[in-house]
Formats: structure tokens, sequence, C-alpha cells
């Protein structure tokens, strides 16, 4: 009985999504409340364990994720992603092109969100096409590939965040798993498929609205751009490395300091504040309207996990997910494998990757806990399998046809396999990484 009553739930959370298109959040607290009357609690029990999920989950997100909000809107305002992509495309010359395209993506990727990557870096892949004669998607593919990993594997992205603090998880050592697991899918799912697209040469949508272009006397220059865009990742993979280095204790502290996610995060905003805004003379009330803007942008996202968590903690207080915990824990199905299809399932069904990623964890979250996998690949896997066939009931399917123009079946046979091709890969890759480093 507990096991169907979990499986309708998630039924029932996905057709709220899907067919009633009803706010994700208020579809994660009406399934909430309907698991928990079915399993038998009061609705004082209810509403109690919606608000300590909410609160349990949000509580070590919200700095991380507000934090990297602002910082990627300051690398997108300031030039900076401008500066990153331009810079490598005039240094890797036509026969790399497709190299610098990928690197590109990554780069911009790690501080910002998707979407708006995606908006940034469209310009810049319309504007080498015209310059080259190479088709868009043959330039567009790997750099959108290398943003799709970031956005499914690497912190301070919402959804890979979210689970690692769920399964407490190091997000140093995610960050360092997620860039070895990273490189393999992008070159596969990027610039290999990338180089069997040629055939397709759609004229880009000029129709729709881009981030333009600065003018390059106004852009940051290449060495604080990058260092502004990549200190998240220097900072949060400190700790990790200097963990197998000898230094001495006093020094040790410090970099413990540093690696923490929260200071982490507000060191690399304070950072691009400075650089990025003051330095280069913008008003600080121009600068500080980013950052505004910013946090509304994550709003959102922030909504999707709170209600992921009120879904959580009611399948814990009902027994829900201890019940299949134990129904599962002498499977003889990898938990790497588990998590993997059940997160491709429920991404198939809603669409949203983050939604599949926490509502996989938020039924397995005992098996995964008690799992001798390491969370941190974990969080890799469930990530992958959060991004596998995207398609119609898709945002980023549908802003991918329309901005290159394509058709329907032409965007199943680029866009969809792509996809499945970072999620396909991203699994063998973690499979490969677990025997390793097991």
């Amino acid at each position: 009985m507990p096991l169907l009553l979990s499986f309708l739930g998630i039924i029932a959370l996905i057709l709220l999504i899907t067919w009633c298109r009803l706010d994700t959040f208020i579809s994660f607290v009406i399934v909430s409340v309907a698991i928990g009357l079915t399993s038998g609690l009061d609705i004082h029990r209810i509403t109690d364990a919606i608000q300590r999920g909410i609160g349990s989950i949000m509580g070590p997100l919200v700095i991380i994720l507000g934090f990297g909000a602002m910082l990627g809107r300051l690398i997108a305002d300031s030039g900076a992603a401008q500066q990153i992509t331009g810079s490598l495309v005039r240094i890797s010359g036509i026969r790399r092109i497709q190299w610098a395209m990928a690197l590109s993506g990554f780069l911009v990727g790690i501080p910002m969100f998707y979407s708006a990557g995606f908006m940034v870096l469209l310009p810049l892949v319309f504007s080498v096409a015209a310059a080259t004669g190479l088709p868009i998607l043959y330039l567009g593919v790997p750099m959108l590939a290398a943003l799709s990993v970031a956005h499914g594997f690497l912190p301070p992205h919402p959804s890979p965040t979210a689970i690692a603090g769920q399964l407490h998880a190091n997000i140093g050592k995610t960050l360092f798993y997620g860039i070895i697991v990273a490189g393999p899918t992008i070159v596969l799912a990027g610039i290999v498929f990338g180089k069997t697209l040629r055939k397709y040469r759609p004229a880009p949508n000029q129709d729709l609205p881009t981030v333009k272009f600065l003018e390059p006397a106004r852009l940051p220059s290449l060495a604080t751009s990058l260092v502004t865009a990549l200190m998240p990742l220097i900072l949060l993979t400190a700790t990790t490395v200097f963990k197998f280095i000898p230094i001495p204790a006093p020094a040790q502290k410090v970099i413990a300091f540093i690696g923490d996610p929260n200071i982490a995060m507000l060191l690399s905003v304070l950072a691009a504040i400075y650089f990025l805004g003051i330095r280069r003379r913008r008003p600080t009330k121009e600068v500080m309207r980013s950052l505004e803007d910013a946090f509304k942008s994550v709003a959102p996202f922030m909504l999707i996990i709170a209600g992921a968590g009120a879904f959580m903690q009611v399948m814990s207080e009902g027994g829900l997910n201890g019940f299949i915990a134990k129904s599962l824990e002498h499977t003889a199905i990898s938990p790497l494998l588990l998590g993997w299809t059940i997160a491709a399932l429920i991404r198939i069904c809603t669409g949203s990757s983050t939604v599949a990623a926490l509502t996989t964890v938020g039924t397995l979250l005992p098996l995964l806990q008690q799992s001798a996998v390491q969370p941190e690949l974990m969080v890799l896997v469930v990530g992958a399998g959060s991004m596998t066939f995207s398609h119609v009931n898709d945002g980023g399917f549908w802003l991918f046809k329309e901005y290159f123009n394509l058709t329907i079946r032409q965007t199943f046979a680029t866009w969809t396999v792509m996809e499945t091709m970072v999620s396909v890969v991203g699994l063998l890759m973690v499979l490969l990484l677990d025997q390793i480093v097991h």
C-alpha cells in the first residue's frame, strides 16, 4: 500500500503540472497534503511537515542560489561573458571553432543559469556563423551541450545544489567530479554530435529578442572576466584539492573558511561587484539594480525547490520513503542506475529537469543516504537522468526550436538527441568514475 500510494502521488504531481498546467509549487503542496491525509497524518502534522520541509531544504540554499544568480547577472550585464566567448573564438581559429564554442558555453555556464546563458551566448553563435559561413547548429550545439552539462551537473545551479544539500554531498567534491564527467560528455554530445549537423542550414530567427553586444571598449579584460566567472569554481574546489596537500593548520583553517559554499559565493559576488562594477565606474545604483533583478529571476526555482522540500518531508513523516528504501534495499539494481532511471522517467513526463531531480531524491532519499555510493556521484547521476529526452513539454525544446528556426521534427533530431546524449554519456561516466573512486 505505501508503495502504491507513493506511485500515485508522483502520478498526481505529473498530471497537475502537465495536464492541469498548475503552478509547480502549488502542485507539490497539494500532492503533499493528499499524501499526508492518505497516510493517516492529521492536518496539523501535515502543515508542520510542510513548513519544516521547506525550511530544511531552503535554509542551506538561499545564500548559494541567490548569490549564484547575482554573479551570473553581473557577468552578463558587464559584458564579461561576451569577452570570454569572443576571445576564445578569436584564439581558436576556424579549425578549432567548435572547441572554442564548447569551452565558452562551459565557462559561462558555471556562474549563469541556462536560460540567461542561452540568451547571452546566442548572438555570438549567429555572428560567428555569419562571419565564417558555418552552419549555426554546427556552432550552437557544442555551446548548448556545455550549458546543459553545467546546468544539470554543477553547483551553484539550483538542481545539483539542492540534491547535494539533501544527500549531504560535499559541494567542492561534487564540482570536482562534475568537471571530470563534463569533459567527455561535452565532447561527445556537443562537438562530435555537432559535426553531424552540417546538413542543417536554417536561417536564425532574427525577430526574437536577444541580448545586444556591448562595444569592445566597454568590455572588461579577459583576465578579469575569467577570474570573476570562475571564482566560485576555484574557491569551492580549493578545500577538496588542499586536503591532499600537507599544509600548516592555520592555512587549512583559512582554506576551509573560503571553501565553505556560502562564503565562497559571497566572496565571488563581492569580487564581481568591484571588478565588473565599481572599478569600471558603473553607477552603484545600476549594479544594485542588476542584483535585485537577478534575485527575481531565481525565485521560480526557489519555489520549486521549496515545494519539493515539503513533498520530501511529508513522505518521510508518513513513512513512505522509508518503506520504499526497505523494499529496494535487496534489489540487484545499482542505486546509481535506479536514481538515473527514475529521474529520467519523471523528466520525460513533466519536462522539468529540476522537478525530476528533486522528486527522485524525495522518493528515494533513505535508500540513497544508506547507499555505499559516494553522495557526490549520486548528485551527478540524478542530474544526468533529469536531462534525458527533452521534448514538447519542456520549455527548452521550444526555445531551441524558435531561435534556430527549426521544424518540430528537426528539433527532435537535434536538440532532443543532444540532451539525451548528455544524459546517457553522463550516466556512463559516473558509472566509470564509481569504479575508480569506490
